[in-house]
């Protein structure tokens, strides 16, 4: 069996390939590195650097790999971004997944993993989001995953491929400090910057009707991820069926728990300036985890300081 792994050099995708070549896995990662890079690549992977919308690379890769599944986290994935270029959103995720999934048919690859994402539920009004809480996405990047669900879905039936739909929640941490997520665009990093800059970190609304009144999601450690992505994938070269999966804790940490456990983790004062509500933020969001436990055997084992110090160690190895 042979896996590719597209956008296999950037954060979640390095996490994944690494977790498939320990399990002994055969695995391509394709990445045009517009974000990846190239030394996330574990050596035990081959590197084919280019993008799924290029059909001819995609064919070539497939063919002479000897491609037997496809785990296809390649993607734009900003939500403020998406709201400004939205063509640009369609066309990367959901031409993109079009090309990859032409060369699939061509080729007879008929196994996918799906990197989706909790961006499909919009705000949902639940305690618990479970896998079929409706899908209302508020910007283009959670449509695009939403439309990518769609589009494996009629692949299934139309074709006999088989999808797995991973709808992550807030990913964090990683699993070695060269793996660390440069990006600045989630809330521990943030809060990371903010402290090497001096400043005190900002939480966007106190009075929310959650318990210390700010938001509360469920974080999840990109290795556990990326567990779930083999987990996911040793399913269907077992013959499973698709099916739609939430990768989450299935609980919740708030804005100020994250901020206490960056200060135990770093020692640093996280006092933080209040700022008012950003438009569009739910009050809580946290992940049911049954379904992925029962269907795949999966649960996340990393808690919200092994995130925090993890992500740390990366942090201080790119900002040293």
């Amino acid at each position: 069996m042979t896996w590719l792994v597209t956008g296999g050099a950037g954060y979640i995708g390095a996490h994944v390939v690494r977790a498939l070549v320990q399990d002994g896995q055969r695995v391509v990662a394709l990445d045009d590195l517009s974000t990846g890079e190239a030394d996330r690549v574990d050596p035990g992977a081959v590197l084919e650097e280019g993008s799924v919308l290029d059909r001819g690379l995609v064919r070539r890769v497939l063919r002479e790999h000897g491609v037997t599944g496809v785990v296809h986290i390649a993607a734009k994935k900003q939500v403020g971004e998406s709201m400004a270029d939205p063509l640009l959103y369609y066309r990367e995720n959901v031409e993109g997944l079009v090309a990859l999934l032409d060369g699939c048919r061509a080729k007879g690859v008929d196994r996918v993993v799906f990197s989706s994402s909790a961006a499909t539920y919009g705000l949902p009004d639940v305690d618990l989001v479970t896998e079929d809480t409706p899908g209302v996405p508020l910007s283009p990047y959670g449509e695009s995953k939403l439309v990518g669900e769609w589009l494996l879905r009629d692949c299934e039936r139309a074709y006999g491929m088989r999808a797995m739909n991973l709808r992550y929640f807030n990913v964090a941490g990683t699993a070695a400090p060269e793996l660390g997520d440069p990006g600045v665009f989630n809330l521990i990093p943030l809060v990371f910057a903010a402290l090497e800059q001096g400043r005190n970190p900002q939480v966007f609304g106190t009075d929310y009707p959650t318990p210390d009144g700010t938001c509360v999601r469920d974080y999840v450690h990109v290795e556990d991820i990326a567990r779930a992505h083999l987990a996911a994938a040793r399913a269907l070269d077992d013959g499973a069926p698709g099916a739609t999966y939430n990768i989450g804790r299935g609980e919740g940490s708030s804005v100020l728990d994250v901020l206490r456990v960056v200060q135990e983790v770093t020692g640093l004062d996280t006092s933080h300036d209040a700022a008012p509500r950003r438009e569009g933020d739910p009050a809580f969001v946290v992940a049911a985890v049954d379904r992925i436990r029962e269907g795949l055997g999966f649960t996340a084992e990393h808690d919200l300081r092994s995130m925090v110090a993890s992500a740390w160690a990366g942090w201080r190895l790119r900002h040293p």
